[in-house]
Formats: C-alpha cells, structure tokens, sequence
C-alpha cells in the first residue's frame, strides 16, 4: 500500500472503531491529530485510491433486544442464485446476505441469509413470511440459530492493532 504516516495512523485509529457521538469524525481527529474537515477529505481520498473500498457498520443486535439469530441456509439453483440472492437481500428481515459454493455431498446450501429477532419464533415466522411473500419457499432451507454470541470487530489493518 502506498500510505503516509498520517493516513496509516488515521487507518489504525479508525480500525478501532468510530465512537457513537455526534461528531465520529471530529472525535477520531482529536486521536491522530487532525481536524474533523481533514479526517474526512483523508479518508475521500483514500476510498478515491482504493485503500479504503468501504466503511462498514456492526450493530449489537443482542444490546437492542435481538436475542435469537438464524443464519438460514439455502439450496437454489445456480442460474437461479444471484436473482434469489438480490431479491432476499433487499428484504427487511435480513440483515446479511451471501453466496458461497456448494460442498457437495455433505453441504449442498449457495446462498446464506442472516435473520434477527427478539425470540426464536419470532425469526421463525419472519423466515417463513419471507419465502413466501419471496416465491422461495419451494428451495430446500435451514435456518441454524446461534447458540452463543462471540465479539465482533471490525477487520484489523496494522501491525499495532494486531498486536493489540
């Protein structure tokens, strides 16, 4: 990668995370020393240059009252999938939606959707509505809930932060 000092430094401080105040960007430029107005022409330019392709945002679904969590399985016809996946993925029901290849014999599933709710049959009724209002109902599905919570962090760019 071709970063300065500052851009690496801003990089790493934003790695940790963006505090939830009214002035995110104001804040993580009292930590490297720069302005707010510097921290977000930095990071313009560093999505410009392709350093940065996204920013990302990770929600507590647990702290909100989402207490039971299912990431539904799917077997959709290849040709079918990508049609499948955008239609489920603009659905408010799921928060995560993917393709990923098939391991076949054992696990014939392409097409991954995240459901959140406050009970298990809360997420169960969401994913039935879902595939019906959805015409997918007819695809092969499991909905596999979650049976204990780890920490999630967003993705990790530095060494310092590595060794953290």
């Amino acid at each position: 990668m071709d970063v300065n000092d500052r851009e690496l430094a801003l990089i790493s401080a934003l790695s940790g995370g963006l505090e939830l105040c009214a002035a995110p960007y104001a804040r993580l430029g009292l930590v490297v020393g720069m302005s707010e107005a510097e921290v977000i022409a930095t990071l313009s330019a560093l999505r410009e240059r392709g350093i940065i392709r996204r920013l990302g945002v990770i929600v507590r679904h647990h702290e909100l009252g989402y207490r039971a969590n299912a990431m539904v399985v799917w077997d959709v016809p290849d040709h079918q999938v990508g049609e499948v996946g955008r239609r489920l993925g603009q659905c408010p029901e799921v928060t995560l939606c993917y393709r990923r290849p098939r391991r076949l014999p054992d696990w014939p599933f392409n097409l991954f959707t995240m459901v959140h709710g406050k009970d298990r049959a809360e997420v169960e009724a969401a994913i039935a509505g879902m595939a019906v209002r959805e015409g997918v109902d007819h695809y092969p599905r499991h909905a596999l809930f979650s049976l204990k919570r780890f920490k999630q962090c967003g993705a990790r760019y530095s060494q310092r932060q590595a060794a953290e």
